[in-house]
């Protein structure tokens, strides 16, 4: 893959470790937590921190399957001290002198972990918050970047079995283009969020100003968020995945280079400019 194919800042080989309060978060924000990250690198350490054996994680067990998570099992050892923070600080004060990372990401709305961000920084690494808007000012303050899940929640709506409607204004495929997509369309793959919040969440991490992102590239960022192969798809290539959920407008320019844009980015170029 070429620099150009990726947009500017965008840093695929940069290493994150994801530590999750999953006491302190939802486990409905994971996938698009994770298409948010690969903006700014790979994940390649995700860890959720909690009480495995508690009711109330009971819907993170399947997410943690679905997106390689670690679980980290905490118990408490005593009623009001919440001793899952301290296993995440430790762990992440561990994966600072061990490992060789450039940046940390924190998943939780919880202030206590406001020292341990600083810490972070201090020691030349960037890190990157997820919380609700309750989260306290501080943590978020003290934070490179912090994203609100509500705003997640906003910018990645679950997926609709009916692609949205076509801006009036588009490029034109091919009619070879339009064709495959008809015959390759698959409901299914509409229907199934996970994928569609990895695929849409690709697009929009390397989409350039004009809405359009390479495919190249595209593919390369679905990958960076999870193990993802398009032959468990029953297709043979990203491009045709993309194709085949008829939630996008893939676009093949002179040079043979693709492009693929959300067909709900109304605000997109007619075409990729090249």
């Amino acid at each position: 893959m070429s620099a150009a194919d990726e947009p500017s800042g965008v840093t695929p080989d940069r290493k994150i470790a994801l530590l999750i309060d999953a006491d302190n978060v939802s486990h409905a924000k994971i996938g698009e937590m994770l298409a948010e990250l690969s903006k700014y690198g790979t994940a390649n350490i995700r860890r959720a921190y909690g009480n495995w054996a508690s009711d109330s994680l009971k819907g993170w067990k399947d997410k943690l399957h679905d997106f390689a998570i670690r679980p980290i099992q905490q118990f408490n050892y005593s009623t009001g001290k919440n001793t899952t923070d301290i296993a995440l600080v430790i762990d992440a004060m561990e994966l600072l002198h061990t490992q060789k990372l450039d940046a940390f990401c924190l998943a939780s709305s919880d202030a206590d972990f406001t020292p341990l961000v600083m810490q972070l920084r201090a020691n030349g690494h960037e890190v990157y918050g997820f919380g609700e808007r309750k989260t306290p000012s501080p943590f978020v303050n003290a934070c490179t970047a912090f994203l609100y899940l509500e705003s997640l929640e906003a910018a990645a709506p679950a997926a609709s079995s009916d692609p949205a409607p076509e801006p009036a204004a588009k490029a034109k495929p091919t009619a070879k283009a339009k064709s495959a997509t008809a015959k390759t369309a698959d409901k299914s793959l509409a229907m199934d969020a996970n994928l569609v919040t990895i695929l849409r969440g690709a697009v929009e991490a390397v989409a350039r100003d004009d809405g359009w992102a390479s495919m190249s590239a595209a593919g390369s960022a679905a990958k960076r968020q999870a193990p993802i192969d398009p032959r468990n798809y029953g297709a043979k290539n990203f491009p045709a995945l993309f194709a085949a959920t008829g939630l996008f407008d893939i676009v093949k320019v002179e040079n043979g280079q693709g492009y693929v844009a959300d067909k709900r980015n109304k605000d997109r170029a007619a075409k990729p400019a090249t």
